[in-house]
């Protein structure tokens, strides 16, 4: 995949760093020389430019982008104004910054969903879920052990849990499931409702659009995820 990281402050240079161990492209973006220069050699590629000036941000590669991560801290102006300018550039994905309640506010009524709280989020957990196809979110409870929200497979949908070979073939466990509806905030923005359809047992139903909370050692919930459909 191919990441535009808007900001490189402590969060922005951690992910930027992460994406590219794991193997993806990353252009890292900073108004700061010095920045762009310190990081130079250890992600795909730097540039210096003002993403809070339209007239330099609409030189980025942001359309050919896969995903755009706003990560300006140190100013919630200029994140909110970067996020803006990207979804104005039509970046086809947007993942936005928030360190405060009214942030988080505004950038829903701008219409990004995709929120990354930096001081609850680390940018490892982030890199996880952004290069994991079906994965949500994440607790680890020890190096070998997380708790997981995944997107119900499609081939799992309509079936009940008995029916399924996730305990047999993945040895992880189905915990609960959420439903896939969504709710309205105040500014008719849609997400998800986090309710909880049922405590997972063997007769539950796996609908379309249905969240599951697996636990299980990493490596077996990796391996379920690569055969996600």
């Amino acid at each position: 995949m191919n990441f535009l990281i808007v900001g490189l402050g402590n969060f922005g240079v951690a992910l930027a760093v992460r994406l590219t161990q794991i193997g993806h492209e990353v252009i890292g973006v900073d108004s700061n020389m010095s920045k762009v220069e310190l990081l130079k050699n250890d992600i795909t590629h730097t540039i210096c430019a003002n993403c809070t000036d339209y007239h330099s941000a609409r030189e980025l590669p942001v359309k050919e982008a896969d995903v755009v991560i706003i990560c300006i801290g140190e100013d919630n102006g200029n994140s909110i104004m970067a996020t803006a300018i990207m979804k104005q550039l039509n970046a086809k994905r947007i993942i936005g910054r928030a360190v405060s309640d009214t942030q988080e506010t505004v950038l829903h009524a701008m219409g990004i969903d995709e929120i990354v709280h930096p001081e609850q989020d680390s940018a490892e957990k982030l890199a996880r879920k952004l290069t994991t196809e079906g994965l949500i979110d994440s607790f680890d409870l020890s190096p070998d052990y997380s708790i997981v929200k995944i997107d119900v497979p499609e081939r799992y949908e309509g079936k009940v849990l008995s029916d399924t070979d996730i305990r047999s073939n993945y040895d992880i466990t189905v915990l609960a499931i959420f439903s896939g509806k969504s709710s309205s905030n105040f500014f008719g923005i849609k997400s998800p409702s986090n309710e909880i359809k049922s405590i997972a047992k063997a007769d539950s139903l796996l609908g379309k659009g249905d969240i599951m909370v697996v636990f299980g050692k990493v490596r077996d919930i990796e391996k379920f995820l690569q055969e996600h459909d």
